[in-house]
């Protein structure tokens, strides 16, 4: 390898890493707000919003995993938006609550799958700049499409953005804080 070809090599390695730390971050500060908490307190809503901790983590867990395949698969690994029905919205919705039965522990044992899963595709993925077409969507652009560098920011863009919101949750919960 000349010079050249090993600073692009390096440069790559450092581009994963930090997308792997950025993610990694954000993950702990969302988990952290379920520390010494019950299932039933997880479950629990403290504002206004539909939002509670358990259902938070459902939901990034599943919105990781469904943008993970997506840089494998495109858009076929995701539904069609714009078809889906009331009825599917409504299934859609139970990412956001704790169902009868789940627990803390399962779904943050889920949320360290996931994670685990798409640290390895991070690691291993030929090139970060492969792309596809993103799925039908009303708050997509219609011919838009995401390489898997621009999936990785989303991903971590929404990771903070419900750690952000399951602080706010849990400080109206019992008063604690992920920081501060």
């Amino acid at each position: 390898m000349n010079a050249n070809e090993t600073a692009i090599a390096h440069t790559g390695s450092d581009e994963r890493a930090d997308y792997l730390e950025a993610l990694g971050k954000q993950r702990h500060f969302l988990r952290f707000t379920t520390r010494d908490l019950t299932d039933e307190q997880v479950g629990e809503r403290t504002t206004k919003s539909e939002l509670c901790l358990g259902g938070l983590v459902k939901h990034v867990t599943s919105v990781e995993r469904s943008w993970a395949a997506f840089i494998v698969e495109g858009a076929a690994a995701m539904p069609d938006f714009t078809a889906m029905t009331e009825a599917d919205f409504a299934k859609r919705a139970d990412d956001f609550r704790m169902l009868p039965g789940e627990t803390l522990a399962g779904v943050l044992d889920a949320y360290e799958k996931a994670a685990a899963q798409t640290d390895e595709l991070v690691a291993s993925l030929p090139d970060l700049g492969v792309a596809h077409a993103l799925p039908k969507a009303p708050w997509f652009d219609g011919d838009a499409t995401w390489s898997a560098r621009r999936v990785l920011m989303h991903i971590i863009a929404e990771t903070a953005q419900h750690a952000g919101h399951a602080d706010i949750i849990r400080e109206s919960l019992d008063g604690s804080k992920s920081m501060g």
